[in-house]
């Protein structure tokens, strides 16, 4: 390509390609073809990984999927006929700052499932069954392998959860992130038949509250918490630590576990009053969000056996326990509320949960004792 420009003085710098007439004011030069790839974006890149991403997508697809990957928008088949008045449940969440310690292991193919498994969980406690699930994914380089990874744990977590993995998105921008490091976005769908909804309205004074295991932080907390073990207490992902019987790596990547196995046998038989979520707020912000008017709830520290890694954090920053209660979940990954004549029952079924508090009269607060 030829490009001719009127030179605004008398003076011509002549470099490389560059052609200089000083008597004509003139400065011709040649430029080279310029692509997407050298702006920092690789289509190659962005279709291999696509490639590797389409089988694992494949493998959660069931009879209501209707597109393949790749299309512009992913069609699921809506007819519930099985339901009187069918009602869709939308979420949207990520996996926050516990990315930085996928980046410092070089772990990818555990964050995938706990941004799938956050999401389950998340409109599980209106009492909805995941349908279909998206991602995004954006990176300032694409590495196919890196994005299959992420991407392999998701497949899992929908085959695991019955979810498909309908679509998604990844991006490749250049310096809008550190080298190595991705953002990652989930999106979920699910469905309850109006007449099972689960909403805490007929929560009242003298219900029981229950707690399910958590696995670990979940996804919630690891600026805190990183900040308590690497800056504060000096460890590295790579250190052992005898308490927790691993890494600190590996203790703060355990997977965020669905408790949609558990809980789902029991959401059609209507003795669940409300489900709460422990994510971000930990206890404190979270239970109010289900609560009537009229009410609070008390929990009993010291019902359930809370995990070493809170123990831990707490005394390498000296942390208040409500401040550890209001970030974490101590240990409790969902709390059922129920009536006290459905309590033996709903542990039973669940198989693991512990008796760690009770509604009473207040003003929809949670005192922690």
């Amino acid at each position: 390509m030829l490009i001719v420009l009127a030179a605004n003085s008398q003076r011509c710098f002549v470099k490389e390609a560059w052609k200089c007439d000083s008597q004509a004011n003139i400065i011709t030069f040649m430029t080279q073809p310029i692509s997407y790839a050298d702006a920092g974006v690789s289509i190659d890149n962005a279709n291999k990984a696509v490639a590797k991403i389409r089988e694992y997508a494949r493998s959660t697809f069931n009879e209501r999927t209707l597109t393949e990957i790749g299309s512009f928008g992913g069609m699921f088949a809506g007819a519930f006929p099985n339901m009187a008045e069918p009602i869709l449940v939308a979420s949207a969440d990520g996996v926050g700052t516990k990315l930085k310690l996928a980046f410092d292991t070089g772990i990818h193919n555990t964050v995938g499932a706990d941004l799938v498994n956050h999401c389950v969980n998340d409109i599980l406690v209106q009492g909805a069954r995941p349908l279909f699930f998206l991602d995004y994914f954006a990176t300032g380089k694409l590495d196919p392998d890196v994005t299959a990874s992420v991407v392999e744990g998701m497949a899992r977590a929908c085959r695991e959860n019955g979810c498909v993995l309908l679509g998604g998105e990844t991006a490749e921008m250049p310096s809008m992130y550190a080298d190595g490091e991705y953002d990652l976005a989930g999106f979920i769908v699910g469905v309850v038949d109006k007449p099972k909804v689960i909403d805490g309205k007929s929560i009242a004074p003298g219900d029981v509250v229950l707690g399910i295991p958590s696995t670990g932080l979940q996804t919630n907390g690891y600026s805190l918490a990183r900040k308590l073990f690497f800056e504060v207490g000096g460890y590295t992902p790579d250190s052992f630590v005898e308490e927790l019987g691993t890494t600190v790596g590996e203790a703060l990547l355990a997977t965020h576990a669905s408790f949609l196995p558990q809980i789902g046998p029991l959401l059609d038989s209507g003795v669940i009053k409300g489900l709460v979520h422990i994510t971000g707020g930990g206890f404190l912000e979270n239970i109010p969000r289900i609560l009537p008017e009229g009410v609070s709830v008390e929990i009993q520290r010291g019902t359930w056996p809370e995990l070493t890694v809170f123990g831990l954090m707490q005394n390498l920053g000296n942390v208040p326990v409500l401040e550890m209660f209001r970030t974490f979940n101590m240990g409790i990954g969902m709390i059922i509320v129920c009536s006290e004549g459905d309590a033996a029952a709903i542990s039973d079924s669940l198989g693991s949960a512990y008796r760690i508090g009770q509604v009473a009269e207040g003003d929809g607060s949670v005192v922690i004792g």
